[in-house]
């Protein structure tokens, strides 16, 4: 065998190409799924964690450290493969799309918290002063331009999780020559 023969065979390449096109499907959708929870997710776990009372402060702080020190792979197969023994069980996507989102909702966290508090006190003292509210401070002084700030770690944050989709693949092909998954310990 030649080299051109190894690496360019035309013909493997055309017969996995639907199989291509279908994982390029499934990891952009799971890509969104979880960047639009991620998102929602994290902004309410920055809030929590800049303005909540105590008790809900300390938890989103133990929430965002632990699940931005468990490594991903690790999550998916806890909640592939553990959550059934607890009565949860999920689709392949359903649970690849939960752990990415958790993942990613701790990540974006700590990049919003960052982001707000890179405004100036001023800012919202400001808002205060014309009368707004604290929610119109927010949503038309604060967040406006904390987004402008965050806008690259964002970016970075859905291109990484883009990426860890990636480890979801090797689960789908193992879980697609087991179609019986209930069978055995599961």
């Amino acid at each position: 065998m030649d080299l051109i023969t190894t690496f360019f065979n035309w013909r493997v390449l055309r017969d996995a190409l639907p199989l291509l096109f279908e994982g390029l499907g499934v990891t952009v959708l799971l890509g969104l799924v979880s960047i639009v929870a991620g998102m929602v997710s994290g902004l309410l776990m920055a809030l929590l964690r800049l303005y909540g009372i105590a008790p809900l402060r300390a938890a989103a702080r133990v929430y965002i450290d632990v699940f931005r020190s468990i490594p991903l792979l690790v999550l998916l197969v806890l909640v592939y493969y553990a959550l059934p023994f607890v009565g949860v069980r999920l689709s392949s996507f359903a649970a690849a799309a939960t752990a990415l989102s958790l993942v990613s909702c701790a990540y974006t966290a700590e990049i919003f918290r960052a982001g707000i508090q890179s405004i100036h006190v001023g800012q919202t003292q400001a808002a205060y002063s014309v009368g707004l509210t604290y929610p119109q401070a927010m949503r038309f002084i604060v967040l406006p331009q904390a987004f402008r700030r965050m806008m690259p770690a964002l970016v970075n944050e859905g291109v990484t999780l883009i990426k860890d989709s990636s480890l979801v693949s090797r689960s789908r092909v193992t879980l697609l020559a087991a179609p019986n998954r209930s069978s055995g310990r599961c």
